[in-house]
């Protein structure tokens, strides 16, 4: 999902490179966007991984 976010945050410095601000504001947008939705569901997966109780496996 990072990867996504990596990618629109990249179209859009290239777009606004070449005077594109519509699809700049756009696609940094959604890169905004992905980016927040990765970091909840990574902040849901480590608290219910805590509550699970399982150790990590080395």
């Amino acid at each position: 999902m990072m990867s996504w976010a990596v990618t629109f945050l990249v179209v859009a410095l290239v777009a606004a490179l070449f005077g594109f601000g519509g699809i700049a504001g756009t696609a940094i947008e959604a890169a905004k966007l992905v980016f927040f939705v990765a970091i909840v569901l990574f902040a849901i997966s480590a608290v219910v991984g805590l509550m699970r109780g399982r150790a990590p496996r080395v």
